[in-house]
């Protein structure tokens, strides 16, 4: 899909203007409830549709294709990152009316890592065609260990802080309370960051290991780099609202890790195949309605399953507490 100097300029324009709407909404701290998440999540979904529908009108039925199958895939992993999300919220005891502003600063540290992480990945592919091995075997491994950690149950319980983040707090010090959504503030004549800067930047750095999974898989839908950043930004704008929207029901999702892990390493296979077709290997390669359809079933058969072994532990415990009534009477 070629595409000019001129619209790219025009849709990180209206990117940037939907963000600074977003922000401008959102500017002032409050507790955002179910009712304001779920209409804004609503929103970006249809904006993000209507985009879809764009190219599909003046671009042609695969462009269009590979944004829904790369979009519906960020947004399926930008959820699994949302139990990241919960983990820093709760390991910085963040208060609720200040969490949508976290969010909001978080996201944009994102989409500004994801541009550089994709163009550094257009470059790559278009110099070397062999590092499609590279990112399918990554995805493999990556789906390999995802389907470990659910079985053995070590899923993270407690957010690690990573070593940046360590070295940022010795060398500023942090404040013992949140100042507002003030980042650093002056503490007996020494500049300090605030717990919220603390955790923008919890948020921002792990959102550099969220890209080494979310850009390759990518990658293996669509090569094409306006339609890997387009699929990211509209996955990313939404994910604060999806956040407040669905954060209760995360845990329910029992098998997401499951199903997640089903998508990468299908993907990395594609990837795998291509990069044979590339090197003159001939075998099938795997299409983008034929992606599309799998991730899309993928996700439902996991929703679908996560709720009904949600329904049968609430089933079970309520018999087990029956049981332990009838037992004390």
């Amino acid at each position: 899909m070629e595409v000019s100097l001129t619209l790219w300029v025009a849709t990180v324009a209206v990117l940037a203007l939907l963000i600074g709407a977003d922000f401008f909404i959102g500017r002032k701290p409050h507790d955002v409830s179910v009712k304001e998440a779920g209409i804004w999540t609503a929103v970006w979904i249809g904006l993000a549709c209507l985009f879809g529908l764009g190219l599909l009108v003046f671009a042609g039925g695969a462009p269009a294709g590979e944004f829904f199958a790369g979009f519906v895939t960020e947004k399926s992993l930008s959820v699994d990152n949302l139990f990241v999300f919960v983990l820093i919220m709760a390991k910085f005891a963040v208060p609720s009316h200040l969490q949508q502003r976290v969010l909001l600063i978080g996201v944009l540290i994102a989409l500004v890592l994801r541009a550089v992480f994709i163009a550094a990945g257009a470059a790559i592919i278009a110099s070397f065609s062999w590092v499609f091995y590279i990112f399918g075997a990554f995805l493999i491994y990556t789906a390999w260990k995802l389907i470990q950690e659910a079985r053995s149950g070590n899923s993270e319980e407690e957010y690690e802080e990573n070593r940046l983040l360590k070295a940022a707090e010795r060398r500023f010090g942090v404040a013992d309370r949140y100042h507002g959504t003030k980042l650093f503030i002056r503490e007996n004549g020494k500049r300090v960051m605030t717990p919220m800067m603390v955790v923008i930047l919890a948020i921002g750095t792990t959102d550099v290991l969220f890209a080494l999974d979310s850009i390759p898989a990518i990658f293996g839908l669509t090569q094409d780099p306006y339609i890997v950043f387009t699929a990211n930004a509209f996955a990313l704008m939404g994910l604060r609202q999806l956040y407040f929207l669905i954060g209760g029901l995360l845990e329910k999702l029992v098998h997401l890790s499951y199903g997640l892990s089903v998508i990468l390493g299908f993907i990395g296979v594609k990837l795998v195949l291509h990069a044979l077709h590339e090197s003159g290997v001939h075998v099938p390669e795997i299409s983008i309605p034929v992606s599309l359809g799998v991730i899309c079933t993928v996700l439902v058969v996991t929703t679908i399953t996560s709720l009904m072994a949600n329904r049968k532990t609430r089933e079970a415990e309520a018999r087990a507490k029956a049981d332990a009534d009838r037992t004390d009477a």
